[in-house]
């Protein structure tokens, strides 16, 4: 484990989040939702950046920006797995899911 943490490891993530995109949808206009590009990139820069000991930090992480650089957010899911883990054994992944409602 602690190999991993120095050599970094690889990481999957899904995010769900739950706005009201009504304005967006009916105007067809990009600025009034959720970016998913801008949303990829704060991950991708969190994954990148950072060291994480837990999936569960990252999963946290994740919402708590997400959210605060995105308006309109009722809720947020994010799932982080971690493919392979070293468990000593054969395991097809952890996963931690962790939901936010700013």
């Amino acid at each position: 484990m602690e190999e991993e943490h120095e050599i970094g490891g690889r990481y999957e993530v899904d995010v769900a989040a739950d706005l009201d995109f009504e304005a967006a949808a009916r105007e067809d206009d990009l600025a009034q939702t959720l970016d998913y590009e801008r949303a990829y990139r704060l991950i991708e820069d969190l994954v990148t950046t950072n060291r994480f000991y837990l999936i569960e930090k990252l999963a946290y992480l994740i919402a708590h920006r997400i959210a605060e650089k995105e308006e309109g957010i009722i809720s947020i899911e994010v799932t982080v797995r971690k493919p392979n883990p070293p468990v000593g054994g054969t395991l097809d992944r952890a996963e931690a899911v962790y939901r936010y409602e700013p």
